[in-house]
């Protein structure tokens, strides 16, 4: 789930407004407080065996991002910050009870997203509430990463730098990759570059550091995800033709529950199938409903476009990054007709592969 804050933005008219950026911009200015230079923090008595690791295999990722894929050789991740909580974000999803289309909030700078990000999670739960006396359904997910788009050094942080090394590697291409190019507004397209991008970059470093077993478990992993995306994208189809009925709000609302419930059904059957693996059951925690589908959007939409710009481009990587910044330079229709001519380049079979893989960047 990708994220941007718009940080030192204190222009917009009202109290709620002033009180949601000044949060922000605390927020962010927190976390860069507590962040130290990684050299610091490996020379340090106090690190340990765990962290001293992990830090270690950060530095081996950054000069791969740099050299490999020609990513920002900037301040970003070359500090860590313990955070001491398990994300650094809330973000609050919401969407009216029976539509797909997510509540959007519009920011300077950044444009309008689905989304409110708050560093405190009561502050989260709060504007929860207040969407929901609204009437929408809402959603609250915890986000461990999130990029300033080269505004600021962003730290490595405490609330991902476990992952295992592929999924670490993966998420730092990602969020670098967004302070290459970035189209204001336009999650769609930011998203899908940055899967394009991270899934190149992934390819390459399990071709080059990764080892048999590195390779083996994040096949499982993304065997796993693709098999829980479809899921949700399965029912997320089935609410949409069902929210265009031409029904009542009560049969509305019941046949909704129960596509829903269905989902829950073929859930478990699809974790049975994984020997019981339970990654995915917080995804049902707060209960399902549309602010959750739209959390979900298919922010991978233009990733076989991008895949096609970067074979285009013969996979180098700088000529890859320029053309991007082109089409993000573009008007909106411009761009979406142009990236529709790049899609419509690729085959089926190769465009299928990529939206599903592509939308593993969601979780």
């Amino acid at each position: 789930m990708k994220r941007f804050i718009a940080v030192g933005a204190l222009l917009l008219v009202g109290c709620s407004s002033m009180q949601y950026y000044a949060q922000a911009v605390s927020g962010h200015f927190d976390v860069l407080q507590r962040a130290r230079a990684i050299d610091e923090v490996l020379a340090a008595d106090d690190t340990s065996h765990a962290l001293r690791t992990k830090l270690e295999q950060v530095r081996v990722i950054r000069s791969f991002a740099v050299k490999e894929l020609a990513l920002p050789d900037n301040g970003s991740y070359r500090s860590y910050a313990d955070v001491e909580r398990p994300f650094v974000v809330w973000n609050v999803f919401a969407a009216p009870e029976f539509s797909l289309q997510p509540h959007k909030s519009c920011f300077l700078f950044v444009g309008c997203v689905s989304y409110r990000g708050y560093y405190n999670l009561a502050e989260a739960q709060h504007e929860a509430a207040r969407l929901k006396r609204d009437g929408y359904d809402v959603f609250v997910g915890g986000v461990p990463a999130y990029s300033t788009l080269g505004w600021f050094d962003d730290p490595v942080l405490n609330t991902f730098v476990s992952y295992p090394d592929a999924e670490l590697a993966r998420l730092m291409f990602h969020e670098l990759a967004h302070q290459v190019a970035f189209a204001q507004g336009d999650t769609q397209f930011n998203e899908s570059f940055a899967v394009a991008v991270e899934r190149e970059g992934l390819r390459r470093w399990l071709e080059r550091h990764g080892s048999d077993m590195d390779r083996d478990a994040y096949a499982v992993r993304r065997e796993r995800r693709t098999a829980f995306i479809e899921l949700v994208q399965r029912y997320r189809d089935k609410l949409a033709v069902w929210y265009a009925a031409s029904v009542n709000k009560d049969e509305m609302r019941a046949g909704k529950q129960h596509i829903i419930e269905n989902m829950k059904t073929d859930y478990v059957a699809l974790k049975e199938s994984w020997n019981g693996y339970t990654g995915y059951d917080r995804w049902f925690a707060q209960g399902v409903n549309n602010a959750q589908f739209a959390s979900f959007a298919a922010y991978s939409r233009h990733v076989p476009a991008f895949e096609a710009l970067l074979e285009r481009e013969g996979g180098d990587m700088p000529r890859f990054y320029a053309a991007v910044q082109a089409l993000a330079a573009q008007d909106k229709p411009l761009r979406e007709t142009r990236l529709a001519e790049l899609e419509a380049s690729r085959t089926p079979r190769a465009v299928a592969a990529a939206v599903t893989a592509g939308a593993i960047a969601q979780q």
